[in-house]
């Protein structure tokens, strides 16, 4: 582990440390995101933006050409027809900051997220009775 890494502490933190222009984007899609889950919490979480509803949801970070949105596998898969314009990979998504940023894709992908969490909550509060 790099010990010159800056530790942020909060999400306000994390995107204070871009130029204001991507924190413009940044602020834009943590707005898309809490609109889709407003229950959910935000902690920094593998040094980037988490936002959390019965475990992880979904995570994004900044980068010098992309921001990146970190849904998981399940729905990079559930949406790879939608995606194709976009650098992908298992559980990342790369949206390159010289193109508009998809907020309505965000919102159906974060929106998926929250209906796998709420599945995999029910499905252990199942099992426990």
């Amino acid at each position: 582990m790099n010990s010159n890494r800056v530790q942020f502490t909060n999400i306000d933190e994390y995107i204070a440390n871009f130029p204001p222009e991507m924190q413009k984007i940044m602020q834009e899609l943590r707005a898309v995101i809490r609109s889709v889950a407003p229950d959910a919490g935000e902690k920094i979480a593998y040094a980037v933006p988490t936002f959390t509803l019965h475990g992880n949801l979904v995570h994004f970070g900044g980068f010098t050409s992309h921001i990146s949105l970190f849904p998981g596998s399940a729905a990079v898969e559930y949406f790879k027809d939608e995606l194709v314009e976009y650098v992908t990979s298992k559980g990342t998504i790369q949206f390159p900051l010289n193109k508009p940023m998809p907020y309505d894709l965000i919102r159906r992908i974060v929106a998926f997220c929250v209906q796998e969490n709420l599945k995999k909550a029910a499905s252990k509060t199942k099992k426990k009775a």
